[in-house]
């Protein structure tokens, strides 16, 4: 699946998975795609930072490098011994199950991290946006955000005080009615 996906949604998909096992969770959701587009934003005239983003998401709590520094444990130390670079987007995957094709998961050199349902639609809407055959763009995974109004990312958007009209216009992702 990554072959369609441009060098920087890519990373923004691997950034948002990295995010995910950063903070423990099992799944891939939505506001980590979020939070790694907040940190290469791609539209302008729409300011979404990181940090009011992290805020949203209630990621203050300790995190695992803290925890492995109280057992004595460096964390940084265990990523260099990594034999693959786990930032590496070209060392991930993202692979949909033949047998079970609602299952994605993106596959990398630290374990596989299955898409819950709202990160599987933020990709395939990204995917099927331009139509087959075309490349996914950070643009592109930010209208699978937007697709979905009831989604923890939409909300956030909002509370952060994002006029989201103007943004699905500008991202042209608005249909003209006929």
């Amino acid at each position: 699946m990554f072959a369609r996906f441009t060098p920087e949604a890519r990373r923004t998909t691997v950034r948002a998975g990295l995010l995910a096992l950063d903070e423990g969770r099992t799944t891939l959701d939505e506001d980590l795609f979020l939070l790694a587009l907040a940190e290469s934003w791609p539209v302008a005239g729409f300011t979404v930072t990181p940090e009011a983003v992290r805020t949203e998401i209630g990621e203050r709590r300790a995190g695992d490098r803290e925890l492995l520094a109280t057992l004595g444990i460096d964390l940084d130390e265990i990523r260099r011994r990594i034999p693959v670079r786990r930032d590496d987007p070209l060392a991930w995957r993202l692979r949909r199950s033949r047998v079970r094709p609602l299952n994605v998961v993106l596959v990398g050199p630290v374990g596989d991290l299955p898409l819950t349902g709202r990160a599987r639609k933020v990709v395939e809407v990204a995917m099927n946006w331009r139509g087959s055959g075309s490349r996914v763009t950070d643009e592109d995974l930010l209208r699978g955000l937007l697709a979905d109004g009831s989604n923890a990312s939409v909300s956030i958007l909002r509370h952060l005080g994002v006029d989201l009209l103007p943004l699905a216009r500008s991202l042209n992702f608005l249909r003209r009615s006929a």
